[in-house]
């Protein structure tokens, strides 16, 4: 484990592997370093030296009383500033955003990759009382309960899934660990708008990944994020949905090692 201080005195833990070209991977809600990219990390680890940070208010990371999405860019920001040298960075749902928003703030950045995630209008996103009623689980101690209501309602994956993911006692108990910080994270994608002129000058080439299978609303995003940049692309990775790295690893390893090989 390595760690950086970010712009607000936070320590943010990463951890590094493999040799190559520099990749720095950013989970999503609920995960942390391990969780996420537990499958791929051995295969992109020999085409690159990966760094897997574990985002704020988990794992080996700190936290802070006030959060912001801000913070989570300048996170990422200072860990790419860390390595001194040029960086390839995949975000992966929220994690994507924090990695969008990161690329404003750095000029260490080779190539983006973003895993859905990024929201064109996240007031449309979610329906009227959901972070209320998430809020309200998470406080009577319902973390389960808030769990399994934002894979249904929010991520719209099928029972059959969310049980599988239960099955998965480890993995699952970080998810339930990881899940306070979920409301949070709701309410600031609730209000955040794509705001397209403030990437107008963002050069980094980049590509949006969407699961085939997922919510249309994913496509609609990922189109809309990808003609505001100045170089980018969208990706269908076919029979998937929003975790590929984990249910098609090599479909997603073969996505990122194509577009970071260019």
């Amino acid at each position: 484990m390595q760690t950086v201080t970010s712009l607000d005195g936070t320590r943010i833990a990463f951890w590094r592997g493999g040799d190559g070209p520099p990749l720095l991977l950013v989970h999503g809600a609920t995960y942390d370093h391990t969780t996420a990219w537990r499958f791929v990390v051995p295969e992109l680890e020999r085409h690159f030296t990966v760094y897997a940070l574990d985002r704020r208010g988990r794992g080996g990371s700190g936290d802070s009383s006030a959060y912001v999405l801000q913070r989570e860019a300048e996170d990422v920001a200072a860990v790419v500033d860390s390595i001194g040298e040029p960086v390839n960075l995949i975000g992966h749902s929220y994690g994507a955003l924090c990695a969008i928003e990161a690329a404003l703030l750095t000029a260490g950045l080779r190539r983006l990759i973003l895993y859905e995630g990024v929201p064109l209008r996240g007031a449309d996103y979610y329906p009227p009382g959901l972070i209320e009623r998430l809020e309200a689980m998470l406080e009577a101690g319902d973390v389960e309960g808030m769990l399994i209501a934002l894979m249904r309602e929010v991520i719209q994956r099928p029972p059959e899934e969310i049980e599988r993911l239960r099955s998965q006692r480890e993995d699952w108990a970080v998810r339930l660990r990881n899940a306070p910080t979920i409301p949070r994270e709701l309410r600031e994608e609730q209000d955040y708008v794509f705001a397209a002129e403030r990437f107008r000058n963002m050069q980094t080439p980049t590509l949006l990944l969407v699961g085939a299978d997922s919510p249309p609303s994913e496509l609609e995003n990922a189109k809309g994020v990808s003609d505001a940049l100045p170089d980018a692309r969208v990706a269908i990775l076919a029979g998937q949905r929003h975790t590929a790295m984990i249910t098609a690893p090599e479909v997603f390893v073969a996505e990122v090692a194509q577009f970071l090989a260019a």
